[in-house]
């Protein structure tokens, strides 16, 4: 009898081993579990946050081969009507230029260059650093410039460029000085259209980012001279405009 006892008292130890045991072992596999679901929720945000990453970045990438599209198209009318509209040039001493209000326009210069006018607008005037948002006072200087190119060359091709300084960016939306250009653009296209001051047909953007600097990029004054937005106006004219 005595042995009996014995060896069930042996034989409840022996569970009361394997129960703790397995309490240990089921508090070890909790804890890997939610480690898991721990790890699977992060994953599932990274994967969330690439997605809408991906959907910004293919987005861009439509516009951008939009505008390029846009670009080539107008590219091959200049080509086109270069060769049979030489006498439609615009002389320096044209008096429509020498007319243009915008010359006195502080901060606004206005030259030619060849066949074609260049009004260069300061970028620092026009944007929030790095951006392709206008501050202050921004869209009443591009509607008047506009307004003045529009009274003076009411029917020319009218170009939108953007030019940038050479540092580097630091956003997502807008990773490389090109996209920054195209940004700063196709925004002053979206505000004289919206204004009414140049038509749809009249106007083409084009985004040279650092590309075509005025002056050295090696200083300061230089890089805040660089960072523009130039209304070239050429000798084409828009046919049923």
């Amino acid at each position: 009898m005595q042995q009996q006892v014995q060896t069930l008292a042996q034989q409840s130890q022996e569970y009361q081993t394997r129960a703790q045991q397995l309490d240990s072992d089921n508090q070890q596999l909790e804890s890997l579990l939610a480690q898991s679901r721990q790890q699977i929720q992060l994953l599932t945000d990274e994967v969330s946050a690439t997605r809408q990453t991906l959907k910004e970045t293919t987005a861009q990438l439509a516009a951008l081969q939009t505008d390029n599209a846009e670009l080539r198209t107008k590219t091959s009318q200049l080509v086109s009507t270069a060769q049979s509209r030489r006498q439609a040039e615009i002389r320096a001493n044209n008096s429509l230029l020498k007319s243009l209000a915008i010359r006195d326009m502080p901060g606004v210069d206005v030259r030619q260059d060849g066949d074609v006018v260049r009004v260069e607008v300061p970028g620092d005037r026009l944007f929030m650093p790095g951006s392709p948002y206008f501050q202050t006072g921004a869209e009443q200087l591009l509607v008047s410039v506009a307004t003045d190119l529009r009274r003076s060359f009411p029917d020319h091709l009218i170009g939108i460029e953007g030019h940038t300084d050479n540092r580097q960016t630091h956003s997502q939306q807008y990773p490389t000085n090109h996209h920054l250009a195209a940004a700063q653009a196709l925004a002053v296209q979206t505000l004289l259209l919206r204004q009414n001051t140049l038509g749809q047909q009249q106007t083409f953007v084009v985004a040279h980012g650092p590309n075509h600097p005025i002056v050295s990029n090696a200083s300061e004054e230089g890089q805040r001279r660089n960072r523009r937005i130039e209304l070239v106006v050429y000798p084409e004219r828009v046919s049923g405009y």
